[in-house]
């Protein structure tokens, strides 16, 4: 498994999507938003914490249509449906691989930017928290969404429109903690509400990801 995951994490940087392109989206989504809104402090502090969670959000679509395709397309994903290991712990470990490439890197990145964006001082703390929590939820729904769309050509808008619509409760959560956070309030609700989507993904997902990729490979 840990072969498999070393692997995971090669295949994705050599792939294109990974570390720079997510960082890039996500920097290119800070930068843009003071354009668009205004370059006044008190708005782009009231909006920082939810622009930082879309930007990321956004930016972990940017590489899951390759979560799953490469290995369809060069034949190991049959091989990985008939190995020892769990189908359900194949996506579990893809799902690690994607959220370390894709994700870590913009939990680290996140305070940065936020400056760009006037983000209040108690706020870098609830973003880095929420982060964490909430994007191994956005990992794991994609390795979902990346396995019932499997073998599709030209499946990764069609991915998209899948995916976002499960995105949102961990976007509304996240956002909302960090907003409380930067306000001065307790952000305990929504974090503990954000971090009960990610256990539950983490544990219902991977069985329904791995029977649909069942079926898609019959």
């Amino acid at each position: 498994m840990i072969a498999l995951f070393l692997r995971d994490l090669r295949q994705a940087t050599r792939a294109g999507g990974g570390f720079g392109l997510g960082v890039a989206f996500f920097l290119i989504v800070v930068v843009l938003v003071p354009f668009g809104v205004g370059p006044e402090s008190e708005i782009l502090a009231t909006i920082a914490p939810g622009i930082l969670w879309v930007g990321a959000l956004l930016s972990c679509l940017l590489s899951l249509d390759r979560l799953l395709a490469l290995d369809y397309e060069d034949g190991s994903l049959d091989l990985l449906a008939t190995a020892p290991i769990p189908l359900e712990a194949v996506v579990v470990i893809k799902a690690l691989a994607h959220w370390v490439v894709t994700s870590v890197p913009l939990v680290i990145v996140a305070p940065m930017l936020g400056v760009l964006l006037n983000l209040p001082g108690g706020a870098y703390g609830w973003v880095v928290i929420t982060l964490l929590v909430g994007t191994p939820a956005l990992s794991i729904i994609g390795a979902f969404g990346a396995a019932l769309t499997v073998g599709l050509k030209r499946g990764g808008l069609l991915l998209s429109l899948l995916v976002l619509p499960l995105y949102v409760p961990t976007l509304i959560f996240g956002a909302e903690a960090a907003r409380r956070g930067a306000d001065g309030l307790d952000g305990t609700t929504p974090l503990l509400m954000l971090a009960g989507i990610t256990l539950a993904s983490l544990a219902l997902l991977p069985f329904a990801a791995a029977w649909v990729i069942r079926i898609n490979l019959r």
